[in-house]
């Protein structure tokens, strides 16, 4: 493999390709000036595939048709058909239609016997401006045969082209628990609430704030509530929970988010959340900054099953939704 690079960009390419077989050389100011540096470096290799780095995703099978019809033509690339119709631009105005049917479109990798290739770039008369190396062989009188193309082989041109974008639409699902013991607080949704236990945890130990923020984090995929806030960090002692889901909303905002809707499911036989609904879910909503009509909070039991039926702890869930921001959230 032979890759032309410009002059200064050695440290950057050796990085890019770190871990593969490869020689740079220094390409020159047009694009065939630097495949003729690339092809005088290759050897005695019989075959040639010179390929645009702009085109980054090539099909296997595409490599498979342009080696077999080098078997019978000294030159092969890979095209597609027009499907949209031509007309030529005629200062502005629409001229004559062009045949469609008989254009394609070209693509690369283009695939060449070595030797006639090399020829062709060293006997080529003229300034070094040709579009594609079909060309230059064409001009020495070689022929360039077609093979099918693939879409996936499309060039990244403009700024657009590089830009992953993201999904318009996340979810995420959170689950935490935490054990009753006497003499603690119980904070449920970010409201206080009388009993005559508490949650015991290194923070205040709101189970349902916990499941939100890792519902959250979920949804952006930025690891759980535990990574951001390490229960062996002395500085979380006794902090309130509110300060995590503060946090894990701006993370979702920081990813071009916003957050659509949390559901979230409170799991307890005592105390009853019913009389506390509407304070844990205007309390919700202006943490997460959302209207409150996108906070469900419910409340179920276990019919006196498990550490929830016997009084021994209280488990949330939740699922949030986020919206890629500019989409409706309404």
């Amino acid at each position: 493999m032979v890759v032309a690079i410009p002059e200064g960009g050695e440290d950057l390419a050796a990085e890019a390709l770190r871990g593969i077989e490869v020689t740079f050389v220094i390409g020159g100011d047009t694009r065939q000036q630097s495949v003729r540096n690339a092809l005088e470096q290759i050897g005695d290799a019989t075959l040639v595939l010179i390929h645009d780095a702009a085109r980054p995703i090539i099909p296997e099978p595409v490599v498979a048709r342009l080696l077999a019809a080098l078997a019978t033509h000294p030159g092969a690339i890979p095209a597609l058909p027009v499907i949209d119709s031509l007309a030529f631009d005629q200062g502005g105005v629409m001229g004559d239609s062009a045949p469609r049917e008989r254009l394609r479109r070209v693509q690369t990798p283009q695939a060449f016997r070595t030797t006639e290739i090399l020829a062709a770039h060293r006997a080529w008369p003229d300034a070094p401006v040709a579009g594609d190396d079909a060309q230059v062989l064409r001009a020495a009188g070689g022929e360039v045969t077609l093979v099918d193309g693939d879409e996936a082989l499309r060039k990244l041109t403009f700024a657009g082209d590089f830009m992953v974008e993201a999904p318009a639409f996340r979810m995420g699902m959170g689950y935490d628990v935490h054990r009753l013991a006497q003499g603690e607080e119980l904070w449920l949704g970010g409201v206080r609430i009388a009993h005559d236990k508490g949650l015991a945890g290194h923070s205040d130990a709101d189970v349902a704030l916990h499941a939100i923020v890792d519902a959250l984090l979920g949804a952006i995929a930025a690891g759980d509530i535990g990574s951001h806030f390490p229960p062996s960090d002395p500085q979380w002692k006794g902090a309130a929970s509110a300060r995590f889901v503060e946090h894990a909303a701006a993370l979702v905002a920081e990813a071009g988010y916003a957050i659509g809707n949390v559901d979230l499911t409170i799991i307890c036989e005592a105390p009853k959340i019913g009389p506390h609904r509407e304070s844990i879910r205007a309390t919700i909503a202006g943490l997460l900054a959302i209207d409150v009509a996108r906070v469900s909070v419910k409340a179920t039991t276990t019919e006196r099953l498990g550490f929830t039926g016997r009084g021994e702890g209280i488990a949330a869930q939740a699922v949030a939704s986020i919206v890629r921001r500019g989409e409706a959230t309404s």
